[in-house]
């Protein structure tokens, strides 16, 4: 358990859909603590989970095929209010009595939703009659509705988009509440939580803040921990934290392993001395970082190879210190959530992370995550509950492979050279322009191309750049930023004119999905 128990709580069953952590920010949102479960786990965890409520995710399965997901049927003979959303919908229906049926006309982006009956679901929200905007994905449809249910919402192809049996506080929604596109599923999903569930709405970054401290001592005891500083707010925060609940027994491991930005090793390890009084290790690992990846240009391949080598240093540097049993980590949820499908979860690997996946059984260390239930926003939260300087929380996000998943292909010193000078005058430019805080992260991408140019009167043959730069609020989704052409056009005239090496500037204009925001 992450929260203390004395918080009300929230179960999400999680069926595969790629937004079910949305599910989860927005209950964040309505101060009611949440975690997901796949549902192979579900019928483990809900006896001892202590929900007020439990909510049914979407997937990619249908109910009226054989051995699909469905929920454990303790969590129907619990009494407790049950939400099911999409394909959660579908498996309350069937689970309940109802008949689901494949091969209906499929519904997939906005759609009107049409309220015929008033719920609770929908109080302070949609009046009875009323016509509101719902995002719908779903190829599956009720044909009969299990006993005591009623219609709430249709829409033009889905006659059961939003059902209801108030006495058991059953809901079900065709359409997906967590997403932007339905503009008011965030107040239903509050309602659920908070009004049909019962919770206060209690949690907060302050509550979080206290009961991780308390969780880090208990888990700590009297050992020693070693925390991978990276300089990013992830670590930072970890090690802030860390450093409240434990104090001296933490020491900080700053590991410059070649592939910083321009002149960040330095801004990193002068601001984290300058603002706390946490020893910090600065070891300067790029030789080695730098001769592991010559030659190689597959990505899954570079970040494992720098994830090794991240716990090669920092085994060397508890050994120096005196050992230490705990390697504290600031990893985050969407980190986890693509590296592995959180706690085996249904949902497909989208890429490996340097800080997910256990340590070597040879280490002596455990691991500390006291960030690892969190969305990036709500590290930021985090952070400015512990005091930490905007320098530190404002930063955008930087990979712990660094620059090594911004030159696709073979990382080289004089490559990386030149990506760390376009991508200072980049940054510059957005800075300037007052754009920094407006999006979410900025940097620029060494292609593994050449094209012909011509400067002055001569033929160039150099790389091109590709600039990026997306608007987030948890690293989940993204879209990318819409420039002004003339920003580009400075940004790209200055990178070409200032970097040698540099004749051709391009501009990713890919959103998440169907891209990651990085490019490897």
């Amino acid at each position: 358990m992450t929260a203390d128990a004395a918080h009300d709580r929230i179960l999400i069953i999680d069926f595969g859909s790629q937004v079910t952590q949305l599910i989860a920010r927005r209950v964040r949102e309505a101060g009611v603590y949440c975690e997901i479960t796949p549902f192979q786990n579900a019928a483990e965890v809900f006896p001892t989970f202590g929900a007020k409520g439990v909510i049914l995710s979407g997937g990619p399965a249908s109910v009226a095929d054989v051995g699909t997901p469905r929920a454990p049927q303790a969590v129907f003979e619990s009494g407790l209010p049950v939400l099911g959303i999409c394909y959660g919908q579908m498996t309350l229906a069937e689970q309940l009595g109802g008949t689901v049926e494949s091969g209906h006309h499929r519904e997939f982006g906005r759609a009107d939703l049409n309220v015929v009956a008033p719920s609770r679901l929908f109080t302070g929200v949609w009046e009875d009659k009323s016509r509101n905007q719902v995002w719908m994905s779903h190829g599956d449809r009720i044909t009969q509705m299990p006993q005591g249910f009623r219609i709430i919402g249709i829409s033009e192809n889905a006659p059961f988009a939003a059902i209801a049996d108030e006495t058991r506080n059953y809901y079900g929604l065709m359409f997906h509440p967590e997403v932007v596109h339905t503009p008011d599923g965030a107040k239903l999903l509050t309602n659920f939580v908070r009004d049909i569930c019962g919770c206060s709405g209690d949690w907060s970054m302050a509550a979080y803040r206290e009961e991780a401290v308390a969780r880090i001592r208990a888990q700590v005891g009297d050992g020693r921990v070693i925390c991978g500083l990276s300089g990013g707010v992830d670590s930072a925060v970890a090690a802030v934290l860390i450093h409240e609940a434990i104090g001296d027994q933490l020491t900080c491991v700053f590991v410059d392993h070649g592939l910083m930005r321009q002149n960040e090793a330095e801004e990193v390890v002068s601001l984290f001395r300058g603002h706390y009084n946490i020893p910090l290790v600065h070891v300067d690992a790029g030789d080695t970082f730098l001769s592991a990846l010559a030659g190689t240009d597959d990505p899954e391949v570079k970040r494992k190879t720098i994830g090794r080598l991240f716990v090669e240093v920092f085994e060397q540097e508890a050994k120096r210190i005196g050992g230490a049993d705990y390697l504290a980590q600031g990893t985050l949820y969407p980190d986890v959530i693509e590296s592995v499908s959180f706690t085996g979860g249904p949902s497909v690997t989208i890429k490996s992370h340097h800080n997910v996946g256990g340590l070597p059984e040879r280490m002596n260390m455990k691991l500390v995550e006291p960030l690892r239930e969190l969305f990036k926003d709500e590290v930021r939260a985090l952070g400015r509950e512990l005091g930490l300087p905007e320098a530190f929380v404002g930063r955008h996000p930087f990979p712990g492979p660094g620059l090594a998943i911004r030159c696709p292909g073979e990382v080289t010193r004089d490559k990386l050279d030149i990506l760390r000078k376009a991508d200072a005058i980049y940054l510059d430019e957005i800075r300037k322009a007052g754009l920094y805080d407006v999006i979410w992260q900025a940097f620029a991408v060494l292609l593994p191309v050449k094209t012909v140019g011509v400067m002055g009167d001569g033929r160039t043959y150099e790389y091109v750049l590709a600039l990026r730069a997306v608007t987030s609020v948890d690293g989940m989704t993204a879209d990318f930023y819409p420039y002004d052409m003339n920003f580009l056009g400075r940004a790209a005239t200055r990178i070409i004119n200032e970097v040698r090496g540099v004749n051709r500037v391009v501009y990713d204009v890919t959103s998440k999905p169907p891209g990651t925001i990085e490019w490897e």
